[in-house]
């Protein structure tokens, strides 16, 4: 079986951030999701390029957009993309086999209004995408490195903070969900601090699931186990 077409600039890029809030565990990379990246991916796919990205040209419209950093295997997204053929959609994860799964799923719904990387979402953040250029950004049940000794991993800092911030356009939306308490309390202190955005609930607040969120199998597991779930909306000011 041959390696997924993105696979490779990770080692590549490896030394330009000292601690990542990913580890790559791929699992299982199913002979679906491989036929995804070698059929799917010219259709849906973005190389990482290490420039601003034109996604008039990309996506062939003017449009707003919609930015999901790490899709999973694309619940969310797929959904989003489906109901909301409006706006244009870019997806980012690091695992193949989600991106696999998703590529295939795009495919079946026609949803050619969608773009993916299989990249680093801070390197595309920084080096892909214009600032003020986005509409809205989501960011679903990022890893919660619960571990103390492995916190430092988590995604949601000051300086991640910030470049959300500049990536959105005035009047756009920052969109997070964690199942993980004392995650949603440092995404408070972190994001309610953050100078550009205002949490829409208040500080240190959420709100009920939006529709056009749907509850996922990740956040079913989560929920079983006991884990309360919280969206947290901040507005670009």
């Amino acid at each position: 079986m041959t390696e997924p077409l993105q696979k490779k600039p990770y080692t590549a890029q490896e030394g330009r951030r000292s601690v990542r809030s990913f580890v790559l565990r791929q699992g299982r990379f199913t002979p679906a999701q491989q036929r995804a990246f070698d059929e799917l991916w010219p259709r849906f796919g973005l190389e990482f390029q290490g420039e601003p990205r034109d996604f008039d040209a990309v996506f062939g419209r003017r449009a707003k957009r919609v930015l999901e950093i790490g899709f999973g295997n694309g619940e969310a997204l797929r959904y989003a993309a489906a109901h909301d053929p409006e706006r244009d959609y870019i997806g980012i994860e690091v695992h193949a086999p989600g991106v696999g799964r998703l590529l295939n799923g795009l495919a079946a719904d026609g949803s050619d209004h969608v773009r993916l990387y299989h990249y680093d979402a801070v390197e595309v953040l920084e080096r892909e995408i214009a600032d003020a250029s986005l509409d809205e950004i989501r960011i679903y049940f990022p890893d919660p490195w619960h571990k103390k000794r492995h916190q430092k991993r988590r995604l949601l800092k000051p300086e991640f903070a910030a470049l959300l911030a500049r990536k959105l356009a005035s009047g756009g939306r920052l969109h997070l969900a964690t199942d993980w308490r004392d995650y949603a309390e440092q995404m408070w202190e972190v994001l309610d601090a953050a100078e550009g955005l205002r949490n829409r609930a208040g500080p240190g607040g959420h709100v009920p699931r939006p529709a056009w969120r749907p509850q996922t199998h990740f956040e079913s597991r989560g929920q079983r186990l006991g884990h309360e779930v919280f969206d947290l909306l901040y507005d670009r000011t």
